[in-house]
């Protein structure tokens, strides 16, 4: 049978990469668009690689991005994040990628979704995941965004045109809620594990976080040694499906089980000499604090940049395991600088406690991104049933 094609552009962003859609290219019935995904992707894959697609085996590069024009008046464009599962038949919309986040701005002035003048842009971002506004601002030449600058972020080589990045009033991404719990520390009860103190906070996307001496863990291991280890990823999983029931995102164990994307877990420790992939050493006092992060089953080789602002958040507020083991800075505006396997994240975060309550107020972030290629994925039409390519490549149903 025939393959479909599909307009489509690949693109960096941060430390990740996606398949980014025009929303007018693809059904109008959202129930169509999981088969779609998963298809120009490569999943699902037994074997871990998407070699029969346009994923690269880790959750970082099995994202796909859908632009189009805002349903909101305070924003200029409605993006869309799907992570797609590597080894299963499973698309997640219950998270924003903060990554991709950074070229979704960049994206809509180059398609002429968002029409600009003069050397800099500014384009409100509208994330349906999780109903929040975030204005990316970042330069452009001849009226198309910058690629070139001398912005270097940890875990890509090279350096580029810087986008920033603020996420307004980020509590609640995911439970409607900065504490789900109403707690800065919980104890969980976790069948096979016992008991385990985690701090459950909500900014960007909802994240468990755990002391790395709690897990038996120093707090600076690295990807490939977390992967090795399948007892601790097994405790891990246990623990995110604890977290996920007291946060209110898993009605049940088995609901939690199949919402793999939020809550992520994570576990830090206080700052400490490390090395980063690279090779470089990081120096206990060049950072705040040190984090790693788990999502999907798998270690993030970078912490994904709504982890790191939700570790940052955690950090504002008092008596939080992450906030335990940060370095102390009495200025409550001061950047935080965490260190992670590809090396240094800075990020702010604004956080107030308003009538005994946390809020978290923002938080800002610089990325790069990058065009890769554009034009045409294409799907097996035996992967996607009753849809046919319309004109200028939109897929529809089959007449």
């Amino acid at each position: 049978m025939k393959q479909i094609r599909i307009p489509a552009a690949f693109i960096r962003g941060g430390t990740s990469n996606a398949i980014v859609f025009h929303a007018g290219d693809l059904p109008a019935d959202r129930a169509q668009w999981d088969e779609i995904f998963l298809a120009a992707i490569g999943s699902p894959d037994p074997y871990g690689r998407q070699l029969d697609g346009m994923g690269g085996g880790v959750s970082s590069l099995s994202k796909v991005c859908i632009a189009g024009p805002s349903t909101r008046t305070d924003a200029d464009i409605d993006y869309t994040f799907a992570q797609v599962q590597v080894k299963d038949a499973k698309v997640d919309y219950s998270g924003n990628c903060g990554n991709m986040s950074s070229a979704m701005g960049p994206f809509a002035v180059d398609e002429g979704l968002v029409k600009v003048s003069g050397k800099e842009a500014l384009v409100r971002i509208h994330n349906t995941n999780t109903r929040k506004i975030i204005p990316a601002r970042f330069a452009c030449d001849d009226g198309m965004a910058a690629v070139d600058g001398e912005l270097a972020i940890p875990g890509v080589a090279g350096t580029g045109a810087p986008v920033r990045l603020e996420f307004r009033e980020p509590g609640g991404a995911t439970t409607g809620k900065l504490l789900p719990t109403g707690n800065a520390v919980d104890t969980l009860d976790v069948p096979g594990v016992g008991k385990i103190r985690a701090s459950l906070i909500d900014a960007a996307n909802a994240t468990c976080f755990l002391n790395a001496a709690d897990l038996g863990l120093t707090g600076i291991e690295m990807p490939e040694a977390l992967d090795a280890s399948t007892e601790l990823l097994d405790k891990l999983a246990s623990i995110r499906i604890a977290a996920s029931i007291a946060m209110g995102i898993g009605k049940d164990a088995a609901a939690a089980a199949q919402n793999r994307t939020v809550p992520f877990v994570s576990f830090v420790s206080q700052p400490q000499d490390a090395q980063s992939l690279s090779g470089a050493t990081i120096k206990t006092d060049s950072v705040d604090l040190t984090g790693r992060a788990i999502s999907n089953g798998q270690p993030h080789r970078a912490l994904p940049l709504t982890v790191t602002l939700c570790m940052a958040v955690a950090a504002r507020i008092e008596g939080s395991i992450v906030n335990q083991v940060a370095r102390f800075n009495s200025n409550p505006d001061a950047e935080i600088r965490i260190a992670m396997p590809s090396g240094v994240l800075v990020v702010a975060a604004s956080v107030k406690k308003v009538n005994g309550a946390w809020q978290a107020e923002q938080g800002g972030f610089y990325r790069t991104q990058r065009r890769l290629f554009d034009g045409y994925v294409y799907v097996r039409a035996s992967r996607v049933p009753g849809l046919v390519a319309g004109s200028k490549g939109k897929v529809k149903a089959a007449a």
